[in-house]
């Protein structure tokens, strides 16, 4: 119980109260009990879905492809404290990566929200809509 208590709270602060990574559990919707075998890491570069208990999958996202970030709460999640972020990237394979019934979800949203942004800042990358060209006519 005690590991859990310190998987679900922010791993490191910097003096200026930033953080650098998180580390949350997803969780049953009924308690928010930390029964499943999904953990997600979110640090400064990317996001990573590890997932499984006896085949397992590891789902890696880049923070600079995150375009969007959505926090979405339904009422039995409000009642045990757990949000979902989702998350809209510009990645080919995973398009919509969904954070499930993990605590803190507010603040996890805005930490992804504002890091996308610095790590787009620091490669000099361009976040821009897709309006799919292939629909215009050619003259």
């Amino acid at each position: 119980m005690e590991n859990d208590r310190e998987e679900s709270k922010i791993e490191e602060k910097l003096g200026e109260g930033e953080v650098t990574q998180y580390v949350e559990r997803k969780r049953w919707l009924f308690f928010g009990l930390p029964f499943t075998f999904t953990k997600y890491t979110i640090n400064e570069k990317v996001i990573t879905v590890d997932a499984g208990l006896f085949n397992t999958t590891e789902n890696d996202c880049y923070l600079y492809k995150v375009q969007d970030v959505e926090l979405k709460t339904s009422l039995m999640e409000r009642i045990f404290g757990l949000g979902t972020v989702a998350c809209y990237t510009g990645d080919n394979t995973h398009p919509q990566l969904f954070l499930e019934h993990i605590k803190h979800a507010k603040e996890v949203k805005n930490y992804i929200l504002h890091t996308s942004e610095e790590a787009r800042r620091k490669r000099r990358t361009l976040n821009t809509l897709n309006i799919d060209a292939d629909d215009i006519d050619a003259d």
